[in-house]
């Protein structure tokens, strides 16, 4: 991978990028050393980066720490104490400023991947929970929302993810303790997918293997999940319905099937179990 002058920050907060060789994966790294506190200018400097990955060329994107044994560990203490007049006047501006890019990250028609290759708290665990799939690293690290702890509560969407990626009692019992967990307690919870000795790397194979899934299969997929899981049941089946047939209809469900009938009829089961 060629890396990328990622621009736009102010700090010492950057996000680093990088494409494969194919242009098809894009790895992105958040450096702000030594803890990888996130700040506004990391902040702002994600949300231009949800928009370049809207980039047709792009199927697949991993985002990971760059630092040694921190993905991100929560939002700047500091930057947030220091905000706190201007913040009482203009209202929960960051709060929607955060929202806004966890949506259009959720809206980008591909696989997002978290490599949460250290200690992720706070912003970064919001973070993560807006990816469509999340991958742990085995080691001393920490994940979780301790917001209450510092007076606060999580206002990037954790509270409302958390409750739906694992239930509104289970959510409560994190978030009012404050709770963190070591990665072994976050997979056993449902807070992750999958514990990796290596996280990025784990996820990059990851992306690489759904970046060459059929681009309209995994799009339909990940936005009938999105946008329906609020609806009655008759109207997000309504949704699935409708999402299936527009899947169905492609090129390239065509070609994938015309692929999969060409396998042995004894080593279909192992093709399709090879994807995963």
């Amino acid at each position: 991978m060629e890396p990328q002058s990622s621009g736009g920050t102010t700090s010492e907060a950057r996000w680093e990028t990088a494409r494969t060789d194919d242009g098809v994966v894009v790895v992105a790294r958040f450096h702000n050393p030594p803890l990888n506190y996130m700040t506004g200018a990391g902040l702002t400097r994600f949300g231009e980066l949800v928009e370049e990955w809207a980039d047709p060329e792009v199927r697949a994107i991993v985002i990971a720490g760059g630092e040694p044994g921190v993905f991100i560990t929560h939002f700047s203490v500091e930057e947030l104490l220091g905000s706190l007049g201007p913040m009482a006047e203009r209202g929960p501006e960051l709060n929607y400023r955060v929202h806004a890019i966890s949506t259009a990250l959720n809206d980008l028609p591909k696989p997002v991947i978290c490599a949460l290759n250290g200690d992720t708290m706070g912003f970064g665990f919001e973070l993560a929970l807006s990816a469509d799939i999340r991958i742990g690293q085995r080691g001393d690290h920490r994940y979780g929302l301790p917001e209450v702890r510092l007076g606060l509560i999580p206002g990037g969407t954790g509270t409302q993810r958390l409750s739906r990626a694992i239930g509104p009692a289970a959510a409560l019992d994190l978030l009012l303790r404050g709770r963190v967990l070591d990665p072994e307690a976050a997979l056993e919870r449902g807070l992750i997918h999958e514990l990796a000795e290596d996280a990025l790397a784990t996820a990059e194979r990851l992306a690489a293997t759904l970046a060459g899934y059929p681009r309209t299969a995994l799009a339909a997929a990940k936005r009938i999940v999105y946008q329906a899981a609020d609806l009655p049941l008759a109207s997000a089946l309504r949704m699935e319905a409708d999402a299936a047939f527009r899947a169905k209809v492609s090129p390239e469900a065509a070609a994938a099937m015309e692929r999969y009938l060409a396998v042995p009829p004894a080593e279909r089961r192992a093709w399709l179990e090879e994807g995963a």
